[in-house]
C-alpha cells in the first residue's frame, strides 16, 4: 500500500468523506422514499463508512509500524498480525513497546560501555604487571653484558634477580591461563571428599613462616568433628591459600587470621577473617576483578600477581557455590564462601 504524508492523507480522507456525503444527500433528496427507508440508508451508509475507514487506517498504520516492530522485536512481525495487539489501543501498545525497547537498548549500551572500560583497564593492568619484571630482566642482562658477568660480586646476584623476575612473569601468565580455563569451562574439576579442617591445617603450615615474619597469629575455630566436603581438593587448597595469604599480607602486626566453619544443612560455610587494614566500601564491588588493587602502592609492595581473588571467585563459582566479602577500614576483612557437604 502506498503511504502518504499526514497532511496529504488527511486531505484525501476529508475529500472522500465530503464526496460520499454529497452523493448520499443527493440520493436521499431525489429518491422520494419514506422516512424509515432514508433512516435505514443512513445507518447502512454510516456502518459502511465506519468499517471502510477502520480498514484503511489500520492497514496504513500497520504498514508504518511493522518495520519498527521488526527492529524492536526479537522476531519479525508475522504476516497478517496486528502490530500492538494487546490492549486494543494500537498506538498506546506501540508506544509502550517502543519505550520498553528504548529502555533495554539504553541498559545494553551502559553494559557495553562498562565492559569496554573494564577491557581497557584490564589491558592496562596486564601491561603494567608484565612491564616491571621485563624492565628488570633487561636491566640485569645489560649490566651483565657490559662487564658484570666477569664480576663475581654481581654476576650471581643479578642472575638470581633475573630468575625472580622470570618467575613473576610465569606466575602472572599461569594465573591468567587458570582464569581463562575456569571461565571457558576447559578446566575440569576433580571432585572428591576430604576433610576441610585438615586442608586448612596444611595451608597454615605452608604460610606459617610469612605469618611469623609479620607477627600474625593463624587461628582455627576447630569444630568437634571432621568437616567433610565434596569438591576439587587442589582448587580449594588454592582458594584457602589465597585468602589466608591475603589476610597475612594486609594484616596488622600482632593481628590474626581466623578460619571458622558453619553447618548450613546441605553446605558448609567457610569464614576467613582478619583484623587488618580493611577495604573501603567503594572498592568492595570490584575486589574480585583481575589486577584490581584497592591500595595500588601498598599492594605492589606486598607482592603477588593481583589475580588471587579473581581466581578464588572463579573456583568457587565453578563449584556452583558463592563467595562474599565484607570489610571495614582499619578493622579487618571477612570472606565467606560455601561448599557442598560430602554425602
Amino acid at each position: 500500500m502506498k503511504t502518504y504524508p499526514v497532511r496529504r492523507l488527511a486531505f484525501y480522507i476529508a475529500l472522500m468523506i465530503t464526496m460520499i456525503s454529497l452523493i448520499f444527500i443527493f440520493i436521499i433528496s431525489f429518491s422520494g422514499a419514506p422516512f424509515f427507508v432514508n433512516l435505514l440508508l443512513f445507518v447502512v451508509f454510516f456502518v459502511v463508512q465506519y468499517f471502510a475507514f477502520v480498514f484503511i487506517l489500520r492497514k496504513y498504520i500497520n504498514e508504518k509500524i511493522e518495520p519498527i516492530y521488526k527492529v524492536i522485536r526479537d522476531k519479525p512481525v508475522r504476516s497478517g498480525s496486528k502490530a500492538g495487539r494487546g490492549s486494543g489501543n494500537i498506538i498506546a501498545d506501540v508506544r509502550k513497546d517502543v519505550e520498553e525497547w528504548a529502555k533495554n537498548q539504553a541498559e545494553e549500551i551502559t553494559r557495553l560501555k562498562d565492559l569496554e572500560r573494564y577491557r581497557k583497564e584490564f589491558v592496562g593492568n596486564v601491561s603494567h604487571e608484565l612491564k616491571t619484571p621485563i624492565f628488570n630482566i633487561q636491566g640485569y642482562i645489560l649490566t651483565l653484558m657490559e662487564g658484570g658477568l666477569d664480576d663475581p660480586k654481581i654476576n650471581k646476584l643479578y642472575l638470581k634477580r633475573t630468575e625472580k623476575s622470570i618467575d613473576r612473569m610465569i606466575s602472572i601468565v599461569e594465573d591468567l591461563e587458570s582464569i581463562t580455563k575456569l571461565e571457558s569451562g576447559e578446566l575440569k574439576l576433580r571432585m572428591e571428599s576430604f576433610d576441610l579442617v585438615r586442608l586448612v591445617d596444611d595451608v597454615f603450615e605452608m604460610e606459617l613462616m610469612m605469618a611469623n615474619e609479620r607477627k600474625i597469629k593463624l587461628l582455627i575455630d576447630r569444630p568437634n568433628r571432621a568437616v567433610t566436603v565434596r569438591a576439587d581438593k587442589k582448587r580449594i587448597m588454592e582458594v584457602m591459600t589465597n585468602l589466608v595469604a591475603n589476610g597475612i599480607k594486609y594484616g596488622k602486626r600482632n593481628g590474626f587470621v581466623k578460619v571458622s566453619f558453619y553447618d548450613l544443612k546441605d553446605t558448609v560455610m567457610v569464614e576467613v577473617m582478619d583484623n587488618g587494614i580493611g577495604v573501603e566500601k567503594k572498592d568492595l564491588p570490584r575486589i574480585f576483578e583481575r589486577f584490581y588493587r584497592a591500595d595500588k602502592s601498598r599492594s605492589r609492595e606486598q607482592g603477588g600477581t593481583g589475580l588471587g581473588l579473581s581466581i578464588v571467585k572463579h573456583i568457587i563459582e565453578a563449584h556452583k557455590q558463592t563467595i562474599n566479602v565484607k570489610s571495614v577500614v582499619d578493622e579487618g576483612t571477612t570472606f565467606t564462601f560455601t561448599l557442598e557437604k560430602a554425602k
